[in-house]
C-alpha cells in the first residue's frame, strides 16, 4: 500500500507538471469548471483502481498467511510424530534386550 500512494504522488506530480508546461498555464484556469471535472475524475478513477489493487493485494496477503499457518501446523505435527517414532523405537529396543537376555533366579 506504501508504494500504491507512492506511485499516486509520483502520478500527481507529474500531471501538475505536465499542466505547468501547457503554452496557456495560469492558476486560475486550474480552479475552470473543465479543469476541476478532470482533477475529480482522475481522483475517482484514482479510488476506484487503487480499492481493486487494495482489495487483491488484501486477499493474496491473507492466503499467504494462512498458507503459512497450515506450513507450521503440518511442520509441528511432522516432530511430534517423529518423537513419538523415537519414543517407539527406544521402546522396542528395550524390549528387545530384555527378550535376548532373559534374566533367571
Amino acid at each position: 500500500m506504501k508504494n500504491l500512494t507512492f506511485i499516486g504522488f509520483l502520478l500527481l506530480a507529474v500531471a501538475f507538471l505536465l499542466y505547468y508546461l501547457l503554452p496557456e498555464f495560469s492558476i486560475v484556469k486550474l480552479f475552470e469548471p473543465i479543469s476541476l471535472m478532470g482533477i475529480l475524475a482522475g481522483i475517482g478513477i484514482g479510488l476506484i483502481i487503487g480499492g481493486i489493487v487494495g482489495y487483491v493485494s488484501k486477499g493474496s496477503a491473507l492466503k499467504e498467511e494462512q498458507k503459512r499457518r497450515e506450513l507450521k501446523q503440518l511442520r509441528k505435527e511432522k516432530e511430534d510424530l517423529e518423537k513419538q517414532a523415537a519414543e517407539l523405537a527406544k521402546q522396542q529396543a528395550v524390549q528387545n534386550t530384555t527378550n535376548e537376555n532373559p534374566q533367571s533366579y
